[in-house]
Parts: C-alpha cells; structure tokens; sequence
C-alpha cells in the first residue's frame, strides 16, 4: 500500500521563466520482507559462533534448520523537497535546472540489490535494519542547457548559412551526494551464528570523519568488533559514500539539403565527463576485509564520440 501526496507553488518570473518549489512525499506499508523464525534465545549466540553447540538443537523447532516467513510486514516512507526552474533567457537559449533534497527510509529495500522479500538482518530486533534506503541520495542537483547559435543563420547565401551556420551548443550537469555505506561485519561473527540472511555490524566508538582518499574514505580506526553474540551498534546504512560532480557537453551542427523537404544532415560531437574529473563510485564496507574502507572503483574518464544522423 503506497500513499503519495504533494504540495507544489509555481511562481514566474518575467515572460520566459517559471520557478516550482515543492514537497513531495510517500508513505509505504506492508511491503514483502524476509523473516527469519527458527531462532535460538540470544544467550546460545555465542556457542553457535564458537561452534560448541548445533544450530538445529538449540533453536525454536529442534531439529530443524533455518525455517524462513515471507510476509508483508516492511514499512517505509520519503520526503522531499524539489525546486526546479525552466527558462527561455533568450530566443535561441533555454535553460532548467532541478535541486531535490530528500530522504528515504526503510527496511525492505536491501543494500544495493532493491528487489523485495529481503532478510531482516536481525531477527530479534526489526529496527536493527531500518534506515536510509540504499537507493537515497539526499541531495540532487541537475542542470542543462540548449543554445542555438544565430551566427551565419540568416545568410543571404544559402552556401554560407550551410556550411558555417546551424551550430547547436548544449549540456548537462549532475551533481548528487553519495550513495548510503552498510558497514558489515564479515567473519565468524559476520551472521552471528544464524542462517538465513542474518547480517551483523561492528561497533562504532567514535564519531565518523571523512578523510576522503582512496586508501580511506572514512576513518576505519572508528569501528570494532563487538563481544562475540552481541549485534554491533553501528547504524544500517549509517556512512555514506563518495559524490558525484560530472560535466557532458555536445556540440551539433545541421547541414540542411533540401529546404522545400525538410532534410538535412546532422553531425554530433558529444563529450562525456568534459573535465576528466575523477569520480569515485564503491568503497569496501566489511570490516573484516584488508582493503576495509578503501575506494574500489571509479565511473568512465572522460569519453568523446562523433555521430552523424540524417533526416529525409
């Protein structure tokens, strides 16, 4: 069951420009989540970890592994507010541009899988895996731009107006806040002893800082293991990962062929990432792991292609 609800105001500004500023929000409920059910009292946690003592003989239905429920019992919800504004400054220019600060909470989304039916991460406590959605970028902005440039346009040699005139300018800009990081334990004590999805997170003793290298993109000496059977208080989805700031630009340009039909031919040239700006993308999020809290990936460098599109 989803609700949905807005509240939006639209105000122009001059002939050729419109700004919007808006609230948008939903509410979410029963959606389809994983629950482990055949769980042993907490207090045994500690001898399934070490091994003195079998899963399927301490647990609510002896003799029997993990026994899984998949019902509709995850909630969730969003709230944003979206600023946007559309504007012809000039016959031959328009510009747009779009901020969207928001937040997303819920429990049934995974951690950069999406889909549904996901495990709660743990079974004594709903909450432990509440927090932001893997998918929320809490700010958003996006800009782009169409400039046709009139030089040579209105030629009275129809030679001239083809050859150096129909140049088209634009481009496109994004630049967003980072992905949530779901710190997770890994090891012996990475599930905590129990099957079925079960997923565990260090302690967190200090606050959380962001050197922002790529050997560390939060401060790893912050965390640590917790007492074996105890969950780490760490907070789902907690960090949060590396932004992106990224420029494409394109340049176009028209030969017409024939006025009287309407066709002409179209060469492009198109620049993805302009700038070259390094932007990184994915950072190791288990603790138990050698390259813990280093970046491992980045998107594309920068990329140019050329493109020819003919109309008739």
């Amino acid at each position: 069951m989803v609700y949905q609800f807005s509240l939006g105001v639209q105000q122009a500004l001059g002939e050729k420009t419109v700004l919007s500023v808006a609230y948008v929000g939903s509410q979410n409920r029963h959606q389809s989540e994983n629950e482990l059910l055949n769980v042993p009292p907490q207090s045994v946690l500690p001898s399934l970890i070490n091994n003195t003592v079998q899963f399927n003989s301490v647990n609510s239905y002896p003799g029997y592994g993990a026994i899984s429920m998949y019902n509709n019992a995850g909630n969730s919800h969003y709230n944003s507010l979206q600023i946007s504004m559309n504007s012809r400054l000039h016959r031959d220019l328009t510009f747009q541009f779009a901020y969207t600060h928001s937040k997303a909470i819920d429990s049934s989304s995974g951690n950069g899988s999406g889909g549904d039916l996901q495990a709660i991460h743990n079974p004594y406590d709903r909450s432990y895996g509440v927090g932001p959605a893997w998918f929320n970028h809490s700010d958003v902005f996006n800009a782009n731009f169409v400039y046709d440039i009139p030089a040579f346009r209105h030629a009275s040699s129809r030679a001239v107006r083809t050859a150096v005139g129909g140049w088209q300018f634009s481009g496109y800009v994004t630049a967003q806040t980072g992905l949530p990081l779901n710190i997770t334990l890994g090891g012996s004590q990475g599930s905590n002893g129990l099957p079925g999805g079960a997923t565990n997170r260090p302690n967190l003793n200090g606050s959380i800082t962001y050197p922002n290298t790529l050997t560390a993109w939060f401060n790893t000496s912050a965390f640590s293991a917790p007492a074996v059977g105890q969950w780490g208080n760490v907070g789902y989805d907690a960090l949060t990962g590396p932004g992106r700031h990224n420029w494409n630009l394109s340049l176009y340009k028209s030969f017409v062929l024939s006025e009287k039909r309407g066709s002409k031919l179209e060469l492009r040239a198109e620049s993805f990432n302009i700038f070259n700006h390094t932007q990184f993308q994915n950072v190791s999020t288990s603790f138990s792991a050698s390259n813990f809290g280093q970046i491992t990936s980045a998107f594309d460098p920068r990329v140019f292609q050329l493109g020819m599109k003919a109309f008739f």
